[in-house]
């Protein structure tokens, strides 16, 4: 039978193992933000269905305490305020500036669209303003080393929202299982997820809101007129996000990278399309991806339809035994002896707010810190390339461009 285990709680010493280090964060600076013996101010900048969630995560006695609530349409910020039970006097507003202008904003929360992250995120960095950024951190490639750039010239925690990181079993199963080299020598790794209800939506023709500010929602994007489509569902377009590849992937990857101590795709080559909704949407609705690394390979499927597999994860095949991961679970079935199953423990979302307020007061170490939330859009984005060209992709030798793999007609 089965061993059933409870995850425990981990050392301090066994957490800050498995974390990254924070970028340019010292005690030293943390005595310097403001509010820094109180509890930590922090704004949402983006109030929609991932936003919102979020925030509930992060508040809670002796942790963080809501100063603002920023979004393109008002409706969102009303039902933001609701459901956070936000203080009257609050502020709310569609302009980030506004936040950033305030003094009791300690830290603000990025959960927009993908294409507007780079741009909040150098206004907030550049506020000197504490950043938790959603995932993926990056829109495009090359925004990535403009990221880079600008949080290591802050002192303030800059911090990716890949919540994986903040689970007592994903620490547990790194320290316990690859750690100790249980499953052996590992060379393919299998990532599945599916079944994406809000990504099946048809939404019928609408006037734009009075209350949405349309301009600011597409910020640098192509100014196009208001559809709900495009506002609603915006992972159906490149122009704001990555689709499956960007959304799902980027967990994913990021789960594997960590466990393998790997963070260098060689190669990337994704196939897919729209094999049922033919909505107007031109990302895809079903696609693989095959991430090649030097000793082993990260096989990804994906659609928003209805295909149910057992549950989403990343499962490891190794020479000694399979290790099949998600966020409710993992199971450790070695070649030889008793299956392990280790429960999770708590939510995810809330173990990584508290884990950005830990890092923001000083407590704990940033994990993702911007490098490694970086280092799990590589592949993700490799794999976009791919898809939109046909053609396997790689990194440059300088590692600044993605370009089609050697052996591959252009």
């Amino acid at each position: 039978m089965p061993k059933t285990r409870s995850s425990p709680s981990l050392s301090r010493r066994n957490i800050i193992k498995g974390m990254g280090v924070a970028v340019g964060w010292t005690a030293a600076s943390w005595q310097r933000v403001a509010g820094a013996n109180d509890r930590v101010g922090v704004a949402l900048v983006g109030c929609g269905n991932r936003g919102r969630p979020l925030m509930k995560g992060l508040l809670g006695p002796g942790s963080a305490e809501i100063r603002a609530v920023c979004d393109v349409w008002d409706e969102r910020r009303a039902q933001a305020r609701t459901e956070l039970a936000a203080a009257p006097g609050i502020l709310d507003t569609p302009a980030i500036e506004n936040v950033l202008a305030r003094a009791d904003v300690d830290a603000v929360m990025v959960a927009t669209p993908d294409h507007l992250h780079l741009k909040l995120a150098l206004m907030a960095i550049k506020a000197r303003k504490h950043l938790y950024l959603e995932k993926p951190v990056i829109h495009r490639f090359e925004e990535g080393e403009v990221l880079a750039r600008a949080a290591a010239g802050t002192d303030r925690v800059v911090m990716g929202g890949t919540q994986q990181r903040s689970g007592a079993h994903y620490l547990r199963a790194k320290e316990e299982i690859f750690d100790r080299g249980r499953l052996g020598d590992v060379v393919f790794a299998r990532a599945i997820w599916a079944d994406f209800p809000r990504q099946r939506r048809t939404l019928p023709a609408a006037p734009k809101p009075d209350g949405l500010d349309w301009k600011r929602f597409l910020g640098n994007a192509a100014q196009v007129p208001y559809t709900p489509a495009r506002y609603e569902t915006w992972r159906y377009f490149p122009e704001y996000g990555g689709g499956l590849l960007a959304d799902i992937l980027t967990h994913w990857v990021d789960v594997a990278q960590w466990m393998m101590n790997d963070a260098e795709p060689q190669r990337a080559v994704a196939l897919g399309g729209q094999y049922k909704f033919n909505d107007g949407r031109r990302n895809p609705d079903t696609v693989n991806a095959l991430i090649k690394y030097k000793r082993w390979n990260l096989m990804f499927e994906s659609t928003v339809l209805q295909v149910k597999h057992p549950r989403p994860s990343v499962i490891f095949e190794g020479s000694l035994g399979t290790l099949d991961i998600g966020r409710d679970s993992y199971t450790f079935t070695p070649n030889e002896g008793a299956t392990e199953i280790v429960k999770a423990e708590g939510d995810l979302d809330k173990a990584h707010t508290a884990s950005f307020v830990a890092a923001v007061t000083g407590k704990k170490t940033a994990s993702p810190n911007i490098a490694t939330a970086l280092q799990a859009c590589r592949p993700v984005q490799m794999a976009l390339a791919s898809y939109w060209s046909g053609l396997p992709m790689q990194l440059s030798t300088n590692g600044k461009k993605i370009v089609p793999a050697r052996g591959t007609q252009t």
